[in-house]
């Protein structure tokens, strides 16, 4: 059987036949009907990004819709390189950021269920830095006090981001920036992670473990813990232990030079609503690092570069149960307790808690866009964005490269015109 599978790109739209073998192994694709989608309504979707294109608000992206364990959606539109004329690819290489810390995650419960750790366990127990942290608390005076944390951070309050831990952008941000640790972006850095991560540690932190849900080097600080643990530096664990399992061939912390020409390019949003071609190397955006660069700093909060098809393995092993094609990476139990809020009333965002590693549908209503209760996912910096909905047994990646990103609803617009595909 063939499927049909829509390149487009300005200014018009190129159909082309593919077979099925010429796509990764699993997740095969099926007639949108038969998984229960419209193949008409998906169109809406298509329609939709592409005139984010013709608007020049975006400069391409990639879709992919799989459900109940087919692909039933997979579009490329736009540019790759809108100045060389180069289209996008359905098998284009992204960066995806902070897409990166569920594999992070799964890393660490891939440990557990080893019985090389518990994520109970106080991070100082593998990283003795860790053992006695200091926060920063801002005064009356206008400056900040720095007093001893209340406990020691765990394991889970890293996967939960509910360690206190930013990105250098809190009370003491004077002292982080004086430190050089600042930001996401690692792929420019010429020290391993793990000498990154022990300058890290003696620095005051932003709120005591457990308190406050705030988004940081959390992700990070665990792939430093997981090479102490496994032995192995992170690319070689994620490596081994993940994405050559999965079959995630097109996944890499740095980009081997024979893919050069499948990486897209940064683009970022203007004051008057268009897109510009974002700075080389371009701080914090990178154009030339993942290629350039010393190849030295394995970031698990933010490192990784792949492709809509790869991860959407990756997502679909989790809605598995935590396996694909004979591969078992986690056990059921482990996923189960990975997707459910872990949080309790700490504030976060409306109608949803934290797993591990990801953000929790607690209630439809109140989160108020389409979606169900248990559904799990996250997003990237260069607005990408993913979930899975075990409901409806259902995942969706969308990949583009746009950083900071202005007068853009596309996100919306993807999760409405999903949901509004489905007539089963």
């Amino acid at each position: 059987m063939t499927i049909i599978i829509r390149q487009l790109a300005l200014p018009c739209a190129l159909f082309v036949l593919l077979a099925q073998p010429l796509f990764a192994q699993g997740l095969d694709f099926a007639k949108p009907e038969a998984v229960g989608m419209s193949t008409d309504r998906l169109t809406r979707l298509t329609d939709a990004l592409q005139g984010y294109v013709d608007d020049n608000r975006l400069a391409g992206a990639v879709a992919i819709v799989a459900r109940r364990g087919k692909i039933a959606y997979l579009e490329a539109v736009g540019h790759r390189d809108v100045e060389v004329g180069s289209p996008m690819q359905t098998d284009s290489i992204f960066r995806i950021a902070s897409q990166t810390k569920a594999l992070v995650s799964v890393g660490v419960m891939i440990l557990q269920e080893e019985g090389k750790l518990l994520i109970t366990d106080p991070v100082g127990n593998y990283l003795p830095e860790f053992k006695q942290t200091k926060v920063a608390i801002a005064n009356a005076r206008g400056n900040y006090d720095i007093v001893s944390a209340k406990r020691m951070i765990t394991i889970r309050d890293l996967l939960t981001h509910t360690a206190g831990i930013s990105y250098g952008n809190g009370p003491a941000s004077d002292r982080w920036e004086e430190a050089g640790i600042t930001g996401w972006y690692f792929a420019n850095r010429d020290e391993p992670i793990s000498d990154t991560i022990e300058r890290l540690a003696d620095l005051p932190f932003d709120a005591h473990p457990g308190e406050q849900w705030i988004y940081g080097y959390n992700t990070d600080i665990l792939g430093a813990m997981i090479e102490k643990v496994s032995g192995k530096v992170l690319d070689e664990f994620i490596r081994t232990r993940i994405l050559e399992p999965l079959g995630m061939n097109d996944s890499h912390f740095y980009l081997p030079r024979t893919k050069e020409t499948r990486l897209t390019v940064v683009y970022s949003s203007t004051n008057d609503g268009g897109i510009e071609r974002a700075p080389n190397p371009g701080h914090m955006v990178g154009q030339g690092a993942y290629l350039d660069g010393p190849r030295l700093s394995f970031s698990g909060g933010a490192g990784l570069l792949s492709t809509a098809t790869d991860y959407a393995r990756f997502l679909q092993m989790l809605l598995n149960g935590g396996e694909l094609d004979g591969a078992r990476i986690l056990t059921r139990k482990t996923v189960d307790l990975m997707t459910v809020d872990h949080i309790g009333d700490i504030p976060f965002r409306n109608g949803q808690g934290f797993g591990l590693g990801f953000s929790i549908v607690k209630n439809t209503g109140t989160n108020g866009l389409p979606s169900s209760i248990g559904e799990f996912g996250w997003g990237g910096a260069y607005h990408s964005t993913y979930w899975v909905d075990p409901d409806e047994e259902l995942v969706v990646v969308y990949l583009t490269q746009l950083i900071p990103a202005r007068n853009v609803d596309d996100h919306g617009k993807l999760r409405a015109l999903v949901y509004q595909a489905i007539f089963d």
